[in-house]
């Protein structure tokens, strides 16, 4: 499958299923404490470093970036997704929401002081995703801070339900490719974790902040 046959996929599948996603997640009920964690330490370095806004890339529905906000994170979100974001809008009616590709982001160079992409790579296939990191880098500030969440596998597809007709595939990734990728980009690696899975999870979960030398 050819890029844009996939995004337009990955679009219409969470088209169809932005309702139910915003109603069964609403806010940060799935994350665990180390996950949580994590988040509030990027708030703390995004917010210390004072190098302008943070994007939440692949923000869904809004709920983590509203999070952000809660934390007093200055953050906007944007999402492959226009039914996601009517959602999000609906939700979180202060915060500024736009359609757009984390592959190909319609910002410029340094537009951003951190970025956000929580489990928002994980539908890229591995072949794709030194395109994406390069480009979440390309709009990061000089000194600003990326915090990246997934799964952890060894890269092979695998079909994620959310109902018997609406299927797409994810990628699950060793964190040291990830982390490979971060610095293939010209990010260093501030902190990761990996952690078993936890309640209803099937897979271990990873996050990783980097950040971007001055």
């Amino acid at each position: 499958m050819d890029e844009q046959a996939h995004l337009s996929r990955t679009r219409a599948t969470y088209d169809t299923v932005a309702a139910d996603y915003i109603r069964l997640l609403p806010d940060l009920r799935a994350e665990s404490a180390l996950d949580r964690a994590m988040l509030a330490r990027f708030a703390e370095l995004t917010s210390a470093s004072d190098l302008g806004v943070v994007g939440d890339f692949g923000c869904g529905t809004g709920r983590i970036t509203a999070h952000l906000d809660s934390l007093g994170v200055d953050v906007f979100g944007i999402d492959l997704s226009p039914a996601m974001v009517d959602c999000a809008r609906r939700a979180h009616p202060h915060i500024r929401f736009d359609v757009g590709s984390i592959t190909d982001l319609d910002l410029s160079d340094a537009a951003v002081g951190g970025v956000l992409a929580w489990y928002s790579t994980i539908h890229i296939p591995p072949q794709d995703l030194p395109r994406a990191f390069s480009e979440l880098s390309r709009v990061l500030v000089p000194g600003g801070f990326l915090l990246i969440g997934f799964h952890v596998g060894d890269g092979r597809p695998r079909t994620v339900s959310f109902r018997e007709e609406v299927t797409i595939d994810a990628y699950d990734v060793a964190p040291e490719e990830v982390a490979d990728l971060v610095r293939q980009v010209g990010l260093a690696v501030h902190t990761q974790l990996v952690r078993a899975a936890e309640g209803r999870e099937s897979r271990p979960q990873a996050s990783l902040i980097a950040s971007k030398p001055y």
